[in-house]
C-alpha cells in the first residue's frame, strides 16, 4: 500500500526505482524492531547479535526469522539500508563523500562505492551528478 502512495522522482537508469525500506515488510513486531533499530543506528557497526539481542532472540533464530520474513539475511538488509541512506543523502547533496560514507555506516568511501556499484550499477558520484542536473 505504501509503494501506491508514495511518488517517487525519475532517477537515472540504473537507479531503483522503489525504496529499500519498502520493500522490507517483516511480519512480526520483533523484525519491524529491529529494522527500526538498525535505521536509527546505521552509523554503528551492526552486528547479528547485537540485532538479535533487540529482538530477544538467539542470533541463528533471528537470522532464520529474519530471512522468513523479509528474504533477506540480516546483512544484506542493512546493507540496503544503508544504501537507501546514502542515496538519499547524495540527491541532497550537502555532505561529502566520506562524511557520507561515515553516516550510514560504511567504514570508509571506497567500501561504499563498491556497495554502489554492486546495488545500482553506478558509482556515488554518477548518482549525485544525476540528481544535481534533474
Amino acid at each position: 500500500m505504501a509503494q501506491k502512495l508514495v511518488i517517487y522522482h525519475r532517477r537515472a537508469g540504473g537507479q531503483s526505482q522503489h525504496s529499500a525500506l519498502l520493500e522490507l515488510e517483516p511480519k512480526s513486531d520483533r523484525i519491524q524492531t529491529v529494522l527500526g533499530y538498525a535505521r536509527e543506528h546505521l552509523a554503528s557497526a551492526l552486528s547479528v547479535e547485537q540485532l538479535a539481542d533487540v529482538a530477544r532472540l538467539s542470533p541463528r533464530q533471528f537470522s532464520r526469522a529474519f530471512r522468513a520474513e523479509t528474504g533477506q539475511s540480516p546483512a544484506k538488509a542493512i546493507e540496503n539500508l544503508r544504501l537507501e541512506a546514502a542515496r538519499q543523502m547524495l540527491e541532497r547533496g550537502r555532505l561529502t563523500l566520506d562524511q557520507i560514507a561515515e553516516e550510514t555506516g560504511f567504514s570508509d568511501r571506497r567500501r561504499m562505492r563498491e556497495a554502489f556499484l554492486r546495488a545500482f550499477g553506478q558509482p556515488p558520484q554518477v548518482i549525485r551528478r544525476n540528481a544535481r542536473s534533474a
